[in-house]
């Protein structure tokens, strides 16, 4: 896994999050998807530093290259 991203039972839930902070991948994805680029996301979480938002897309990226697809029979 990634260093910039945690993933701790006790923080937000377990959910993905940027290592030190509470900032979920999640939310960072939604922004990128939203329109936001790297600098409008930085201005609304001044603590995240370009990697961060990159390590949030690698990580992305890794969960749905590592997806296991299992075909169901008819």
């Amino acid at each position: 896994m990634n260093e910039r991203i945690s993933i701790d039972p006790n923080i937000c839930h377990g959910k993905p999050c940027i290592k030190g902070t509470r900032i979920m991948v999640d939310n960072v994805l939604g922004l990128l998807s939203g329109g936001y680029d790297f600098e409008r996301i930085r201005e609304g979480y001044p603590q995240l530093t370009d990697e961060d938002i990159v390590a949030a897309i690698e990580y992305a990226r890794s969960v749905v290259n590592d997806e296991e697809i299992i075909l169901l029979p008819n």
